[in-house]
C-alpha cells in the first residue's frame, strides 16, 4: 500500500528552524515528483516547495526562496524539506505528497498545484512563534 509519513515538525521561535522529512512506502520512490505544501488555519493550501523524480529540477514559492531547501534521496525513499529563517507565517500543517504523472517524470520537472498530486501524507504541524 502506497504511504507518505511526514516528520519533523515542531514549534520554534521566530528566525529557527526545523527539517522536514517524508517516508515514502509502498512504491519505489523514483522519478515521482515530490511536492511540499502547507495549510494555515482558515487558509488555503498552497505549495511550497517540489522536487523532480531526479532532484535535477526544484520550485519553489516566492515566500519561503532563500529560506527552504529541498532534497531527496531515493535510494532510501525519503524527501526532505529543510526550513530555516522561519516566520510566524509559516505555520501551518506541512503535507508531502506524489506525483503519478508520467509526462512530468519524463520531463524531468514538477509542479506546485495541489490539484496535480495523487498520494498525499498526513500531515506535520508547524509552529513558528515571534
Amino acid at each position: 500500500q502506497l504511504q507518505l509519513v511526514e516528520s519533523g515538525g515542531g514549534s520554534v521561535q521566530y528566525g529557527g528552524s526545523l527539517r522536514l522529512s517524508c517516508a515514502v512506502s509502498g512504491f519505489t520512490l523514483l522519478n515521482y515528483p515530490i511536492g511540499w505544501f502547507r495549510q494555515a488555519p482558515g487558509k488555503e493550501r498552497e505549495g511550497v516547495s517540489c522536487i523532480s523524480g531526479s532532484g535535477g529540477s526544484a520550485n519553489y514559492a516566492d515566500s519561503v526562496k532563500g529560506r527552504f531547501t529541498v532534497s531527496r534521496d531515493n535510494a532510501n525513499n525519503t524527501v526532505s524539506l529543510q526550513m530555516n529563517s522561519l516566520k510566524p507565517e509559516d505555520t501551518g500543517v506541512y503535507y508531502c505528497a506524489a506525483d503519478s504523472n508520467m509526462i512530468l517524470r519524463l520531463q524531468k520537472r514538477c509542479v506546485m498545484t495541489h490539484d496535480e498530486y495523487d498520494y498525499w501524507g498526513q500531515g506535520t504541524q508547524v509552529t513558528v512563534s515571534s
